[in-house]
């Protein structure tokens, strides 16, 4: 094991990592993903399917280096700064398993669009926001940074920490622009009141906010 990492190792952990998030990017955007419905709209039922396992294929070379070069730690949580950084990583995680009941899972894996034969391509069109969604937009995105940003350190490491998380955020403004595209005034006045990446006072919705943002058609003035 190495004690430190090369500025060509960390040069092609940058390229690797920027490559993965450019095509991850541009195969998830509206223009591709008509382009393709266009040309070839017998493939579209599989196109969520092939997204998600090229997505996982792409990432073993980088995930790969960055272990085979991980050195001695830059830093590492000791005492009750590890209690504390693993709970929150294990918070995070649990969050996450919990929230996936608000998640179509079907859907986002590609099984019911290679099921169904679904040719859509700019998929549900109606807005929800769960119980997470109430608190930032993003709250997969927001986890993510928790668990990655509470583990132990070293160089590799951090070059992909860094990486992935300046991906996440990026990824989160290009992934509002579809949004905004699919659900239009709804999205803007959600987006208005709820932070991005990290909770912000007075940027909560309760659940009557979420439900009128969700279905202004229910909202009605108290008399």
């Amino acid at each position: 094991m190495t004690t430190g990492l090369s500025f060509a190792q960390a040069t092609t952990l940058v390229a690797l990592w920027t490559a993965y998030a450019a095509l991850h990017s541009l195969l998830a955007s509206l223009t591709v993903k008509r382009w393709i419905a266009q040309r070839w709209p017998g493939a579209m039922p599989a196109y969520r399917l092939a997204f998600n396992a090229l997505a996982v294929v792409l990432l073993v070379p980088p995930l790969w280096l960055t272990f085979a070069w991980g050195g001695e730690p830059l830093w590492q949580w000791q005492g009750a700064w590890a209690w504390l950084a693993n709970g929150l990583a294990a918070a995070a995680l649990a969050a996450f398993v919990w929230s996936l009941r608000f998640y179509d899972l079907a859907a986002f894996a590609g099984t019911a669009q290679w099921r169904g034969g679904s040719r859509s391509v700019d998929g549900d069109a109606a807005l929800r926001i769960s119980p997470l969604h109430r608190y930032v937009r993003h709250p997969w995105y927001a986890l993510a940074l928790v668990i990655l940003w509470t583990r132990d350190m070293d160089a590799a490491r951090l070059v992909g920490t860094v990486c992935v998380s300046l991906y996440l955020w990026l990824g989160s403004l290009l992934e509002e622009r579809k949004l905004l595209l699919q659900h239009g005034d709804a999205y803007a006045r959600y987006r208005r009141r709820v932070a991005g990446l990290v909770p912000l006072p007075g940027r909560i919705l309760s659940r009557a906010e979420a439900d009128q943002l969700a279905n202004p058609e229910r909202t009605r003035t108290p008399t």
